[in-house]
């Protein structure tokens, strides 16, 4: 399968520099994957679409202001350190730039030695294993210090780091805001509550898959990059109920869906459990769980894209993506959303 298969034309003034000071009055695209039929909604209405008995599923990780700017002990060098995933004793798999400046044993430091990290080893890809030092507690001086893992593509400087936080955000632990939940407020969850809609929650932490590209031409090569995922047992109860009782399961965003994904089986049963994923969902797929997605609109040929394309269908997907574009919606992590029923 080309990974020109899942391009599209995207003017660039269409990117979201900024969210909308009212999370739930981004618009929502509505597309019916059976018959590729789209309709044009405000997201609130998604009360709406979903039904008694439907189960949402909302991804419940939180991100940690994972960018640290710092400088070379020997050399004074600039240096940016985005971490990817906590491995054990203060180390961490990183993103750096610039990487040839951090080899093995290079000494980085962070708000005048506040906090300092060694680089102790390059990983596959170019990525670095970094062991950090500090005096007190390492989440508080992260919160003193990072900032939020903005995509390159956001340019602008976000006033509220809790804008790019969904409102249920519980556990930390993600580089990227699984962005499909940004659209929800307290108020809507508990109107979707009221109608007798289950919600349930996992824990995916987002990681490097957000912004790696897709570099091979047949998609079918590319590898995914894991990421930790978590599903206890009253989420299992609550989505195989569902299913048992006809009812709908309706993933929020790409994240939540990978994770039912991973942790179901084939004959559509969610097991509670944890551990790492790097499940590659692309057309050819056949869906164990999820009926149906929210997901926010994503770059050109993206395994996001690919992913909704497994569910939707790739001509409806990209079908729907034009009319997004000529309706002038808002694309990516601060844009408008799409409903896949």
């Amino acid at each position: 399968m080309d990974i020109n298969d899942f391009d599209y034309v995207l003017p660039e003034e269409l990117i979201a520099q900024d969210p909308i000071e009212d999370r739930s009055a981004s618009r929502l695209l509505v597309l019916n994957r059976e018959t590729g039929e789209t309709r044009h909604e405000i997201f609130r209405d998604i009360l709406q679409e979903l039904n008694a008995g439907d189960c949402l599923v909302i991804n419940n990780t939180k991100v940690i202001p994972a960018r640290l700017m710092g400088v070379k002990e020997d050399t004074g060098a600039a240096i940016e350190v985005l971490l990817l995933k906590r491995l054990e004793n203060d180390t961490w798999e990183t993103l750096v730039k610039p990487g040839k400046k951090a080899r093995p044993g290079a000494v980085i430091s962070f708000g005048d030695g506040l906090l300092k990290g060694t680089v102790v080893d390059v990983l596959e890809e170019g990525n670095r294993k970094i062991q950090f030092s500090y005096q007190g507690i390492f989440e508080e001086i992260l919160d003193q210090l990072g900032q939020m893992p903005l995509p390159p593509y956001i340019t602008h400087r976000l006033a509220d780091k809790n804008r790019y936080q969904t409102v249920y955000a519980k556990h930390d632990g993600s580089a990227a805001a699984p962005t499909a939940g940004l659209h929800f407020t307290k108020e809507l969850l508990q109107q979707i509550r009221e109608k007798g809609i289950e919600i349930a929650e996992v824990t995916l932490h987002v990681g490097l898959g957000t912004f790696r590209p897709v570099k091979v031409e047949n998609i079918e090569e590319h590898h995914m990059h894991s990421e930790f995922y978590m599903v206890d047992e009253e989420t299992a109860e609550k989505i195989n109920r569902t299913r048992q009782n006809g009812g709908r399961v309706v993933a929020v965003g790409t994240t939540s869906c990978r994770t039912l994904e991973s942790a179901s089986t084939e004959d559509g049963i969610l097991h509670a459990g944890s551990g790492w994923t790097d499940i590659f969902i692309y057309p050819g797929y056949q869906f164990h769980v999820v009926d149906a997605l929210i997901t926010n609109f994503h770059l050109p040929k993206s395994t996001l894209v690919m992913l909704v394309s497994a569910l939707a269908g790739r001509e409806n997907v990209l079908k729907a993506y034009e009319e997004a574009v000529k309706e002038r919606y808002r694309f990516f992590s601060f844009g408008d959303a799409m409903l896949v029923v």
